[in-house]
């Protein structure tokens, strides 16, 4: 157990939906390094293998096989559990899927939302709410300054509408019902891409990879030149911390959203991300090839946040260079394929080495 974020967490009653995911998995754990009692509420366990089995997380917090599309569960286990705080994380996440399930995609990121936020307006007791959407969440015009938190709400496909309306709907809750309310602070928080250890869901480029690469196989990928803002999952997780710490003693942050992504020097190109990725595995064979047909779905270029709000407000600032994110979840991957490391005590390493080189920056949540 460790002192950062104010000691926010030490004791708290923390719910996190989604948390058989990847994001939540790695939450998860780490609030429970930080002396939270973790809950946890998922409809079912996302991939195989699963970074929660892995960890063995439903032995060390309190989890719910429940869907927050199903209202009157949602309100009977914030009823329940009455969290201190919770993290919105459940949602249908894949780009890919939105396009062969757009209902269940509307329905899981629209309704999933406003059911978490009807059941703290119904229930009304003290809790701080991050809710998590995503970068996608903007009109995407491929402008090369990045995305801040007041620039136009949109997007082409069923994904990015979802996380668009998403965060309508908190803006709606807060206006109606929050934005006076003694108990209830919400903001919403938007990451860009997020990799590291510990992710093996489906149409999803470093997954992907490590798939054929632990086989030595090469990979097949779409878009070499495409521009991404790549983070490692433990970046915007300190963000999504440190707002709620922030948030439950500032009733001024009520209502806001944040940004949270890295430095534009890391934003890096698909082949860029490979190329450093692929170098830990001793291939016999080309790392990646490059599909020649075309997308039949629309698929971003550039897509970059600016995140001087979060920078300004929160004195928040991003961690790892472009070569430790490399680092960190190549050795993850390499460490459990190759090396059998126990995972555990590797992912838990890896999240005191993360708070180790905050610290040596002197970063504000990290006292």
């Amino acid at each position: 157990m460790v002192n950062m974020f104010k000691n926010s967490f030490k004791g708290k009653k923390v719910l996190i939906t989604g948390n058989t995911g990847f994001k939540g998995s790695w939450l998860s754990l780490w609030l429970i390094n930080l002396g939270a009692k973790v809950y946890g509420i998922s409809k079912d366990i996302p991939s195989n293998p699963s970074l929660f089995q892995e960890l063995k997380l439903d032995s060390i917090s309190e989890h719910y096989y429940e869907d927050v599309r199903d209202f009157e569960k949602v309100k009977s286990l914030i009823s329940k559990i009455e969290p201190d705080y919770i993290f919105h994380m459940a949602a249908q996440p894949i780009v890919v899927d939105s396009y062969l399930n757009p209902l269940e995609t509307l329905s899981s990121n629209i309704m999933g939302t406003a059911n978490i936020l009807e059941s703290l307006r119904i229930i009304n007791k003290k809790c701080v709410c991050v809710i998590i959407t995503s970068d996608k969440c903007y009109e995407n015009v491929e402008q090369v300054w990045g995305y801040k938190e007041n620039d136009k709400l949109g997007g082409k496909d069923i994904y990015s509408c979802s996380k668009a309306s998403a965060e309508i709907v908190v803006n709606s809750y807060y206006n109606s019902f929050f934005k006076k309310s003694p108990n209830i602070r919400i903001c919403t928080a938007r990451a860009g891409n997020v990799i590291g250890g510990g992710d093996w869901a489906k149409y999803r480029i470093v997954p992907d990879c490590i798939r054929a690469w632990k086989d030595n196989d090469s990979v097949t990928i779409r878009n070499p030149e495409s521009t991404r803002p790549w983070q490692h999952v433990l970046e915007p997780l300190s963000g999504y911390l440190h707002l709620a710490s922030l948030l439950n003693d500032d009733k001024s942050l009520n209502g806001e959203s944040f940004n949270f992504g890295p430095l534009s020097i890391n934003n890096k190109t698909v082949k860029e991300l490979l190329v450093g990725l692929s170098s830990y595995w001793n291939l016999e064979t080309n790392a990646f090839e490059i599909e020649k047909n075309n997308l039949q779905f629309h698929e971003a270029g550039l897509l970059q946040l600016n995140c001087d709000k979060s920078l300004h407000y929160l004195d928040w600032n991003p961690n790892l260079s472009f070569n430790d994110l490399v680092e960190f979840t190549s050795e993850w991957y390499y460490n459990y394929y190759e090396h059998k490391k126990d995972i555990f005590d590797f992912t838990v390493n890896q999240i005191n080495e993360f708070q180790n080189k905050a610290k040596t920056k002197n970063y504000v949540w990290t006292k």
